[in-house]
């Protein structure tokens, strides 16, 4: 929500010196900040939401589909709209260690999320990719996942730049529908 723009200065101590800036308060994201849904060790029991999401049903996991060995779901902390991971549903941690199977399932469920996004969403162009490790950016590092990120001309204005907020124009809920629906056939 916007704070309405004010001329007259602050009347809080301690809130800061007025300027003309709008503010966006973001409170949902303090749980991402504070690490909600993060696992508290390295195991499949320890609370990886990547292993508890697939017991789920799709609506409530934001899942967009499941294959024999991956399953595309959307991010609940997303960069931008669609934002969507592939995730193995066995717990492992490195890239190298899936095997071949899952590397080619992994392989095509990023190419089914392309699709989707395009047919759903007209998405332009991606961004895809793992972090590998927590040192390289993995949120959570125990359990690889792979993201796809749609971009679309335009979609990086001042927010995420100046303001390091992300606009997002639908519900994950909605996304969810919307993607799953246009889900490639096998």
């Amino acid at each position: 929500m916007l704070a309405p723009m004010s001329s007259e200065p602050e009347q809080q101590i301690g809130v800061g010196a007025p300027d003309a800036f709008q503010r966006m308060w973001t409170p949902h994201r303090m749980a991402y900040i504070q690490g909600e849904n993060k696992p508290t060790g390295t195991g499949s029991g320890d609370g990886c939401p990547f292993c508890t999401i697939p017991a789920k049903s799709d609506e409530d996991g934001l899942i967009l589909a499941r294959g024999e060995l991956v399953y595309a779901v959307l991010n609940l902390y997303p960069y931008n709209g669609g934002h969507t991971m592939v995730v193995p549903f066995r717990h492992v941690a490195d890239y190298t260690e899936l095997t071949a199977a899952e590397t080619a399932e992994l392989a095509e469920f990023t190419q089914h999320t392309m699709t989707a996004l395009r047919t759903a969403s007209g998405a332009q162009g991606f961004n895809i990719g793992m972090n590998q490790g927590s040192i390289a950016g993995a949120g959570i590092a125990a359990h690889l996942h792979q993201h796809i990120v749609p971009r679309w001309g335009g979609d990086t204005n001042f927010m995420p730049v100046v303001g390091h907020t992300r606009i997002l124009p639908q519900l994950l809920a909605d996304t969810r529908r919307m993607l799953a629906g246009a889900w490639p056939a096998e």
